[in-house]
């Protein structure tokens, strides 16, 4: 038989016990709905941050000329903590001169103010390998036209010499896309124009910087649609230590069936699950990736399937302008991609905007529909 201390102290402990419970249930370990728009580590989701890392103000593009030469472009990759790889491209940027083929592989370390650069060292070399000594910007290792140059950036300049001693000065530019901040047409569904979310399904509508946020999940529309012209515009994020699809990872579905990657791919191959690839399926004619935290434009023409009954007549086709550049020419889809609707192809259905964990944001998205 209980006395009456004891019967208190045990009722006592069962109201704290509840209490606890309680509190484990409501919030006691649960993140603030606020916590939701703030990036994870070593994740930066805007220029305004003002932790984001020294490393990013050397990484981009810069074009310039080889004493008597030609014209020589570069595409500078951050990968974490001062470690950087550069992609020399003799003629210039893609899209803007690159010859396509040849490329000149550079290993960068920050040291103080200024990122000296040396040809890769040979040896074990992944695409995209984690270790900045083990990573190569390229899938065949060393690639076509691989040389050992030199350099170093400081300030905005990356200025070096050739192998055989010539001098280069190469500036670094900010390419905007000549599409970025496009009007829709008469006649255009204005899907999202900063002043509401109205026409999507999930995301988040930042009220301060009037951007539709991902907060790493879906964002699908209201309405279904078919055949049409859309226009968005998209940020990835600056994560610097992400390989592979840990980098920014997104997608643009047409209808719900097609995925166009979005994926920080800046400098890369440009393969078919990297940023404008159709995704497991065709590769981008050219990488028009942007570096991070840069605005960059999709400009998608679609021609849903035609169905006759339960036969598939024609198949879906596809135009796609990346950064005003033409990466893919009315090409035509094999079938759905990852992570589709169960529909059949040729039915109507949404525009995805993928979130895969990540912090996207997007601005200025429209769509015509064909008649």
């Amino acid at each position: 038989m209980l006395t009456k201390k004891v019967a208190a102290a045990f009722a006592l402990g069962a109201v704290l016990i509840a209490l606890g419970l309680a509190s484990a249930q409501t919030g006691g370990d649960k993140k603030k709905p606020e916590d939701k728009k703030k990036p994870p580590a070593g994740v930066w989701a805007s220029l305004d941050d003002p932790n984001l890392p020294a490393d990013y103000k050397f990484q981009g593009e810069y074009v310039g000329e080889i004493q008597g030469g030609g014209k020589l472009g570069a595409q500078v990759i951050a990968l974490d903590k001062g470690a950087f790889q550069a992609v020399l491209l003799p003629g210039g940027l893609p899209g803007a001169g690159w010859d396509g083929k040849n490329k000149i592989l550079l290993d960068g370390q920050l040291e103080g103010d200024v990122v000296v650069f040396k040809a890769v060292s040979p040896g074990k070399r992944k695409y995209l390998g984690q270790l900045p000594a083990e990573f190569s910007a390229t899938a065949k290792f060393p690639p076509p036209g691989q040389k050992d140059y030199n350099a170093s950036i400081s300030k905005d300049l990356l200025s070096g010499n050739t192998d055989d001693k010539k001098p280069f000065e190469l500036k670094k530019i900010t390419r905007k896309s000549p599409t970025l901040g496009q009007k829709a047409p008469d006649g255009a569904v204005i899907l999202f124009d900063g002043s509401s979310k109205d026409e999507w399904n999930g995301g988040r509508l930042d009220k301060t910087t009037n951007l539709l946020n991902t907060d790493g999940s879906d964002i699908t529309t209201k309405r279904k649609f078919s055949s049409y012209t859309v226009h968005v515009e998209f940020l990835l994020p600056f994560k610097p230590a992400g390989r592979e699809q840990g980098r920014g990872n997104s997608g643009f579905y047409q209808v719900d069936h097609y995925e166009v990657q979005i994926l920080y791919s800046f400098g890369l191959d440009g393969k078919n699950n990297e940023c404008g690839g159709v995704y497991s399926q065709i590769d981008p004619k050219v990488n028009a990736c942007l570096p991070p935290l840069q605005w960059q434009t999709y400009d998608v023409e679609f021609t849903n399937a035609v169905r006759d009954g339960d036969k598939l007549v024609t198949k879906s086709r596809l135009t796609v302008r990346h950064n005003g550049i033409l990466i893919h020419d009315n090409v035509e889809l094999k079938g759905v991609t990852g992570g589709a609707r169960k529909e059949p192809e040729g039915t109507p259905g949404v525009l995805r905007l993928q979130g895969h964990g990540n912090p996207l944001q997007f601005r200025n998205i429209w769509i015509v529909e064909k008649k």
